[in-house]
């Protein structure tokens, strides 16, 4: 894993945050084994900057977190396409939480991760992962819950590596995804986190409209064989 030498660097935004995670990925770089898959929302414009730079693939992992009813910013677990669900139980021995109440934010969310895949792909594909390095991006993590339901469902296509890369998490959550991946890639790792917005100046709540434009433009030059743009990398 690798860590930046000073904790109180602040991220533009989410672009730049990207533009972070480029240089410790260059050994990926003109890859066509290698495909980064986004954590929307957040995820999508850092895996964006990341996949112009080293000419790649993008594709998504669709995941939902699972907030406490009290607390929906306190991740009880997290959800993920192909039935993949993690318990936070941690979480849960803090925040008593009935079997019922459980399952109705399951349900809420599973209803809201369809939405999004139905809205993002369309009738694009599902991304074939088997013998693939895979690098998921999200912009930040907390408790993890997300990312390791990322991972799981992953993992269930038999990749030849995983990779996260994100641009901040807290040391423990970071330390505990080292033992699930090959490698952990996070260039801002706090000994504790008050939020992920505290790492940047500008964190604005990432658009459904934003997801899909990048994911056209991306896929466009995808499909035109072209995944290295020509546009500006702090777009």
């Amino acid at each position: 894993m690798s860590q930046s030498p000073s904790l109180h660097t602040t991220l533009k935004d989410r672009a730049e945050a990207g533009r972070r995670l480029v240089e410790p990925l260059l050994k990926y770089a003109h890859r066509n084994d290698v495909i980064v898959l986004a954590l929307p929302r957040g995820g999508v414009p850092v895996a964006y900057q990341v996949v112009k730079a080293l000419n790649v693939r993008l594709d998504l992992m669709l995941v939902r977190k699972l907030g406490v009813p009290s607390n929906p910013e306190f991740a009880m677990g997290a959800i993920a396409s192909g039935g993949i669900q993690i318990r936070n139980e941690e979480a849960l021995r803090t925040h008593p939480i009935s079997a019922a109440a459980f399952e109705a934010v399951v349900e809420r969310e599973t209803r809201e991760l369809q939405r999004r895949e139905q809205l993002y792909r369309g009738a694009r594909p599902p991304v074939q992962l088997k013998g693939q390095v895979v690098i998921l991006v999200d912009d930040g993590l907390a408790t993890g819950a997300s990312m390791m339901a990322a991972i799981r469902a992953v993992r269930m296509q038999a990749p030849a590596r995983i990779v996260v890369a994100v641009p901040v998490a807290p040391l423990e959550t970071v330390e505990t995804l080292s033992f699930e991946v090959d490698e952990v890639i996070c260039p801002l790792m706090p000994e504790w986190m008050m939020s992920i917005g505290y790492w940047y100046l500008h964190f604005p709540q990432t658009s459904d409209e934003e997801v899909n434009d990048l994911l056209q433009r991306a896929w466009l030059r995808e499909a035109h064989g072209d995944s290295s743009s020509q546009e500006p990398l702090d777009d």
